[in-house]
């Protein structure tokens, strides 16, 4: 027990995704699979990026930073989630919970806010390619990675600031398989209104805000792909854009709906939120990769896998607007 006015409470209990220990440990196995998968398909894209002078472009340094972010992002829920289950007693300490929320608000910010720049990237590369390499030059490219982490760490510690100040008297047990705003502001043992108005304000408006940025900004591409006379073109077009959309979906669309509304436990919480802590860390190397010849050349070459002598003859120009 901690004494004074701030909290007498020390340690909290996480309930997980359900209270079944059969559910429980079935979905602590295949998060373990889906973590592992997320690891090595992330660190094969920061690998191939970094060793591989052809991927030496604006759009590839901005993906292994997503990779990155993707990494440390479901790093820090699903190693806890799993040694909760087995472990007899599910608790997370008062210091370890605040950690836990402000890392996953600062990784979780960043990666909004980075790939929000990835659309404008996106943008400039097939609305105005002439001045592409003008636009996204490299000094340019290192500014709006570190304004990514600079914003993502001004909102996470505007969370946890003021999540830290609430009064914690007991009950303990958190709603959820981590340590996040609205779990917590609901176990506060006084009035919180003022901190979730600051708490909405700042999760879900920049939710909000990112995600109209990119929709505009994909709005613009699709403008743009409607112009190309080649149809095979607008179809390989729209086909990248829809990919890129629908990881824009799994991220924004769940954030926008727990964090754009007053701190209250929907039963469907946890499965939402397994969308964004789970489900996009895994999908983004996929979806960014898998139409791109330029990223699997490199990564076969990683590998030591052979390429045919038509893939290094041919040039993929439009692989440069995925």
């Amino acid at each position: 027990m901690e004494s004074g006015n701030r909290s007498t409470v020390t340690e909290f209990t996480l309930s997980g995704l359900t209270d079944s220990l059969g559910i429980n440990i079935s979905f602590s196995i295949l998060f373990l699979i889906l973590y592992l998968m997320t690891l090595s398909g992330n660190l094969l894209i920061i690998t191939a990026v970094n060793h591989d002078p052809r991927l030496h472009s604006p759009m590839y340094f901005l993906l292994s930073n997503l990779s990155f972010l993707d990494i440390c992002y479901s790093t820090v829920t699903i190693p806890k989630m799993i040694t909760n289950v087995l472990s007899e007693k599910k608790s997370i300490t008062f210091n370890q919970c605040m950690g836990q929320l402000f890392f996953l608000h600062f990784f979780g910010g960043t990666e909004c806010f980075l790939l929000t720049f990835m659309a404008y990237d996106r943008y400039v590369a097939i609305c105005n390619p002439l001045r592409y390499h003008i636009v996204m030059n490299h000094t340019f490219c290192i500014r709006i990675v570190i304004i990514s982490w600079v914003a993502g760490f001004l909102h996470s510690f505007t969370q946890a600031f003021l999540t830290y100040q609430l009064p914690f008297c007991g009950p303990n047990k958190i709603n959820h398989f981590f340590c996040d705003v609205h779990p917590l502001s609901v176990l506060a043992c006084s009035g919180t209104l003022l901190i979730d108005i600051f708490i909405i304000a700042n999760s879900g408006m920049i939710s909000l805000a990112c995600f109209l940025v990119l929709m505009f900004s994909y709005l613009g591409i699709i403008i743009t792909i409607l112009k190309i006379h080649s149809a095979e073109g607008r179809r390989k077009a729209f086909s990248t854009c829809a990919s890129h959309i629908l990881v824009v979906i799994i991220l924004f669309g769940p954030c926008v709906f727990i964090y754009l509304r007053p701190p209250i436990n929907y039963s469907a919480d946890k499965m939402v939120s397994l969308l964004y802590t789970i489900l996009t860390p895994l999908l983004n190397p996929i979806i960014y990769t898998m139409r791109n010849k330029e990223m699997t050349s490199a990564l076969k070459r990683l590998l030591g896998l052979k390429i045919s002598p038509q893939n290094h003859m041919k040039e993929d120009i439009k692989n440069q607007q995925l």
